[in-house]
């Protein structure tokens, strides 16, 4: 569930900011963000979301907020599987809105270019080597086959997508059909937060177009390579951007609320 913890708060931090909209169900006054496109049937560990809040409001009843449960589980998802850690900074307080559109405007499109992606988390006060360490999230979790299948099926040169890889990666994902089909960002070390994920970028192995456009002879080559070489290097930067995107519009004071449930606005 790392990947998932993470992409999370990575989800709820660009979408109006670090405010748990994510996490508001669908309801009579409430448009869900949770069945907006980006995060429809590949956002989840809402449940444990739940579980934390849970125990926390029977030890210290509308102290922490949501948002703040987001941002500490991502922590320890990182953690967990061997990623940085940090300090997180807390206080953040819950939005009563959820934002489904903004879901379409302000999270990174699979198919995106490199200036598209570098205006898109400059627009989030991120600057292009926060973007390039925050992308190495991706050395976790799983893609949907119709994320990559352009990619994987573009017969494009070997300066786009090594070859072999691309005949791997089709193994698991059809020209057509299987939209839903899974596969592993990183085929070396899906489940560790390493540094291979750029360096299957240098050998041309990314899954995303996203993924790849970072080493495609742009601007953020140099800080792909360096990250390929140097592990610790790109954790401490990793460690650095998670608490700058932490630090997106939060509401704080009496701004928002502390949630009860996360999943429902106070009566």
């Amino acid at each position: 569930m790392a990947a998932s913890l993470l992409r999370l708060h990575f989800h709820d931090c660009f979408v109006h900011g670090c405010d748990a909209s994510i996490l508001l169900d669908q309801s009579p006054t409430i448009t869900s963000e949770k069945t907006a496109p980006p995060n429809d049937k590949s956002a989840r560990g809402y449940e444990l979301i739940d579980a934390a809040k849970a125990r926390l409001e029977t030890i210290c009843p509308g102290v922490v907020s949501c948002a703040d449960v987001l941002a500490v589980a991502a922590k320890e998802a990182s953690a967990y599987v061997g990623g940085p850690s940090w300090a997180v900074k807390l206080g953040r307080r819950d939005s009563t809105s959820a934002f489904p559109d903004e879901t379409l405007t302000d999270l990174p499109f699979f198919k995106a270019d490199l200036q598209t992606l570098i205006d898109n988390f400059g627009a989030k006060g991120l600057s292009p080597r926060d973007m390039v360490a925050l992308s190495g999230a991706h050395t976790l979790g799983q893609a949907q086959c119709f994320t990559f299948r352009d990619r994987i099926y573009s017969n494009g040169t070997d300066n786009i997508i090594d070859r072999g890889f691309a005949s791997t990666r089709r193994r698991r994902c059809p020209a057509v059909g299987g939209d839903d089909a899974l596969a592993a960002m990183d085929l070396v070390t899906p489940n560790s937060f390493d540094n291979n994920y750029f360096r299957n970028l240098v050998q041309r192995k990314g899954l995303l177009e996203t993924d790849q456009v970072l080493f495609s002879g742009g601007s953020t080559d140099s800080i792909v390579m360096e990250y390929s070489r140097s592990p610790s290097r790109f954790s401490a930067d990793f460690a650095a951007a998670m608490i700058r995107m932490g630090d997106i519009q939060p509401l704080t004071g009496s701004a928002g609320q502390i949630r009860r449930i996360c999943g429902a606005v106070n009566n």
